[in-house]
């Protein structure tokens, strides 16, 4: 095991990890200049687009070092999101050593600071990787700083990079020979192999990506799912050398994959451990946490006879993706849909552009909310995510919301607007630490829904995109949580209806009543749109209808000519209300979502 690293790339988002990896990847020979492509670990669209990395990936790769020893490189490109940190942990636990990549001209970043953490837990080497050195505002001396000072690493094991020229990559690979662990284990213990990944293919069934910690896995072995409980027989393994490459067997310490007949994602647990049937392992690989969903959202087709296609496009992307889930849900407005539970905003957001673009499905999606805790008068405690099972406020005893600890990293200068922005969005708790000089570091306690619409947003803009965010969940705490619904024309719209805390309430209402004046088009006929809590009215405003000009026949005579007509005309407009649909365009239902001005 001597000659095997295993190691991941991590680091905030956007710092170049994905070129990073392109350019090891070139070093070592693992890919012809004519197959070559940018982000060539990145395997979606979407992903190359935004140039984002949504899961992680693996390689195995073949280096020759300077002294003429052979060596295997397992190498992870992880997510640098916060959303997806879980990817990341599973990443962490099949590595010993990782590459922490700092920005030359951001420096050290919120969720560079939350993989350290994450790192550290699973006791990982680190080699600092200060990478962007050819830009013109590069600052290499401020970054060794920050590496000092906000990671507490040696600055001056830091490798200078440019990973879109290509300067200092041989400098990388001889740092993981030469910094990096390598591996441990007993090849003749029983078998120990860590699912730290997975992805499906249609002609092969769900490809497991592991990480053998004990023991040999051969080819026709029957394995066992220590968490999941299943049983399998392995048909095909081998290393992933961006095409798969089979072997007889993998044994201590390596990476590779393992067909084995799994139908769907969804029939293993990521993060489970793998073990032989006749010779199984005393215990789990240590450490396995199921993927925690946080942001729930309810999506219907905008056309109801798409309604059958949403349900295979969902199957589609679920046996893919474990960590999206749903089910069945309805509306009076628009009909069948689903409730979905998502990571994040950002996992919300790539799951609805993969659904526009891959299946050519509109969509309509209602305001993500988070999970409360509700304890009824009977003493039961049941968990809400959804506005339409909200019970009755009579039958409430307390309710309680899921807090994060948020940390964000700004310039100095921005310190102030930063704290009085964390005030408005409820936060509990608020602490200083200066990292460096004019770089600070609040630590503040909030409830996750407050960050769910447009905190990111503000953040970014007040503090001129320097500003960066990480959050763990910590806890539940006691809340006031109301439910808002939306009446169009004094009918209630089901889509449109909210929880949020009782402060807010009304500043949200008059939002989502002022979007939809602007998004309903007028009718023949008066349309107030009210915001309502219960019974009381919080917020309204009114479509003006239009006015027929029925006078403009007359050419003179009696005066009671024309009030006769005003009259007819004003009767058949209250007949209209009565009777009348309002009709609400798909894009209403959009337009609340954006800009929130609370």
């Amino acid at each position: 095991m001597k000659p095997i690293r295993n190691f991941c790339i991590i680091a905030h988002i956007d710092h170049g990890k994905s070129t990073l990896a392109d350019r090891l990847i070139q070093a070592c020979g693992a890919v012809s200049q004519r197959e070559f492509r940018d982000q060539l670990l990145d395997g979606m669209d979407i992903e190359r687009e935004r140039g984002i990395t949504i899961k992680s990936n693996t390689v195995t790769l073949s280096y020759r070092a300077k002294d003429g020893q052979d060596y295997q490189l397992n190498l992870i490109d992880t997510p640098g999101h916060v959303d997806f940190s879980h990817e990341v942990r599973r990443s962490l636990m099949a590595c010993e050593g990782a590459l922490i990549v700092v920005d030359a001209s951001q420096g050290v970043e919120a969720q560079t600071v939350a993989n350290l953490f994450l790192a550290l837990e699973h006791d990982l080497e680190l080699l600092p990787v200060i990478n962007k050195i050819d830009l013109p505002s590069a600052d290499v001396d401020r970054a060794r700083e920050a590496i000092d000072s906000e990671l507490g690493l040696d600055p001056f094991e830091a490798i200078p990079v440019s990973a879109k020229t290509g300067v200092g990559i041989d400098d990388v690979l001889a740092g993981i020979v030469e910094k990096l662990p390598s591996p441990e284990g007993d090849p003749d213990a029983p078998l120990k192999a860590l699912v730290f990944d997975a992805h499906f293919d249609k002609f092969r069934g769900v490809i497991l990506q592991c990480r053998v910690m004990e023991g040999t896995l051969k080819t026709r072995d029957a394995i066992y799912f220590m968490h999941s409980g299943r049983e399998y027989t392995v048909d095909e393994l081998g290393f992933n050398q961006l095409k798969l490459n089979p072997r007889d067997q993998l044994s201590a310490g390596e990476v590779g994959y393992i067909v084995a007949g799994v139908k769907s994602v969804r029939d293993i647990e990521i993060g489970d451990t793998i073990t032989l049937v006749d010779r199984p392992a005393a215990e789990p690989v240590a450490g396995y946490q199921k993927a925690k969903q946080v942001v729930f959202s309810s999506i219907y087709p905008m056309n109801s006879d798409e309604y059958q296609d949403l349900t295979k496009a969902l199957d589609k992307l679920a046996i893919n993706d474990a960590a999206l889930t749903f089910e069945k849900d309805s509306s009076a407005a628009l009909g069948f849909g689903f409730r979905c539970g998502f990571l994040g905003l950002l996992h919300l957001d790539v799951i609805q552009e993969r659904l526009q673009r891959e299946f050519d499905i509109g969509l309509v999606i209602s305001a993500p909310s988070v999970k409360y805790q509700v304890t009824l008068k009977d003493g039961k405690t049941i968990e809400v995510d959804n506005p339409s099972h909200w019970p009755d406020p009579m039958k409430i005893e307390s309710a309680t919301e899921p807090y994060i600890k948020a940390s964000i990293l700004t310039p100095e200068q921005y310190v102030g607007p930063v704290m009085e922005l964390c005030r408005e969005h409820r936060s509990d708790s608020q602490t200083m630490n200066y990292l460096s000089a004019g770089r600070v570091e609040v630590t503040s306690e909030m409830p996750l829904g407050e960050v769910l619409f447009d905190f990111y947003g503000k953040l970014k803009m007040m503090t001129r995109g320097y500003g960066s965010f990480d959050y763990v969940p910590i806890e539940y705490r006691a809340t006031d949580v109301v439910k808002v619904d939306i009446l169009v024309n004094k009918e209630p719209v089901d889509t449109l209806s909210y929880l949020v805390h009782r402060d807010k309430s009304r500043t949200r209402a008059l939002h989502y009543c002022e979007q939809l004046a602007e998004a309903i088009p007028r009718h023949q006929f008066k349309i107030p749109i009210q915001g309502v809590i219960g019974g009381t009215v919080i917020a309204r405003s009114t479509i003006q209808p239009y006015r027929k000009d029925v006078t403009a026949k007359l050419y003179g005579g009696d005066v009671t000519r024309k009030n006769k007509l005003l009259d007819k005309q004003k009767k058949g407009k209250a007949k209209m209300k009565q009777f009348g649909q309002v009709n609400i365009p798909q894009k209403a239902f959009v337009s609340v979502l954006r800009a929130n001005k609370d």
